[in-house]
């Protein structure tokens, strides 16, 4: 997590009212051109506080990533607001630990959630990047939210069921492509819908589940 403590030199807006504070951060959210990056934490003191692009739909023509921790997809409203952002067009990833709570808009301007609830504005470059290089960090390997699915009862595809048992058995994600053929992407697109489908936090957490469930057994025995 990042711990930066706001400058006098860092800081552009800092006020005592967090409405006022989060209604100039939707605006500017309003306004991006290129992309906007936010990642959260999803914490109890972060949560409601830290905007999730606003709140409209994503900008045409502007990049939108996203990324949370695994449990977000076992919490409803968010699994539904994430959802909805993706169907929209953000690009919205999950991983075990977010690496940090913060919005970056235009590689420009970072979003940090202040003392005691309000939002801190930066525009100072070390501030910005470190952000973004911590983001693009764990980007690569964090799995993508695939809003709605299957429900739980339909029926595994072959592959399912064998990319379940490399879960369980801890497979990393390169792995699995090797032992099933594919490439890394299909392994997180398979992993991404397994785990909404079984409300796993984890990827470990997804082979057990379907483990308890006898998703693992073969279906001719």
């Amino acid at each position: 997590m990042i711990a930066t403590q706001p400058t006098r030199v860092a800081v552009l807006h800092r006020h005592s009212a967090p409405l006022s504070t989060r209604a100039r951060v939707e605006a500017t959210l309003a306004s991006a051109k290129r992309e906007v990056l936010v990642v959260s934490s999803l914490t109890d003191t972060v949560r409601g506080r830290l905007p999730l692009l606003g709140k409209g739909s994503p900008r045409p023509g502007v990049r939108y990533r996203v990324l949370v921790p695994d449990e977000a997809r076992t919490i409803p409203a968010m699994a539904m607001r994430l959802g909805s952002l993706a169907l929209a067009g953000a690009d919205v990833r999950t991983v075990a630990d977010a690496p940090a709570d913060a919005v970056v808009i235009d590689g420009e301007l970072a979003v940090l959630p202040g003392e005691p609830s309000d939002l801190a504005l930066f525009r100072l470059p070390s501030v910005v990047n470190t952000i973004v290089a911590l983001f693009e960090r764990v980007w690569p390997s964090a799995v993508p939210f695939v809003p709605g699915g299957l429900p739980e009862e339909a029926e595994l595809t072959e592959r399912e069921r064998a990319m379940l048992t490399l879960l369980s058995a801890g497979y990393t994600d390169e792995a699995a492509a090797a032992s099933l053929g594919v490439s890394v992407r299909t392994v997180r697109r398979l992993v991404s819908g397994l785990m909404s489908r079984l409300g796993a936090r984890s990827r470990f957490q997804a082979g057990a589940k379907a483990a308890d469930r006898g998703w693992l057994a073969d279906p001719a025995c």
